[in-house]
């Protein structure tokens, strides 16, 4: 799996545990939902305000979105 598919992944998960939708962060993000939607299937790669944003929105680390192993 590529990285763009495994940080899409855990953004989708992120936002769901905090019961988020995708069009109401897709809102925050000056974003369609349809645009949003991208990032959590990989299509789109994230920039760096948008990784810290999200990380910040759904309280998890940049490790954990990039699903880095701490032991590395």
């Amino acid at each position: 799996m590529d990285i763009a598919k495994i940080v899409g992944h855990n953004l989708k998960t992120a936002r769901k545990l905090k019961g988020i939708t995708q069009k109401e962060i897709a809102k925050e993000l000056n974003k369609h939902q349809a645009d949003y939607s991208e990032y959590e299937t990989g299509k789109i790669q994230l920039d760096y305000e948008k990784i810290v944003y999200l990380c910040k929105r759904f309280d998890i680390t940049p490790n954990e979105l990039f699903d880095i192993d701490e032991h590395i």
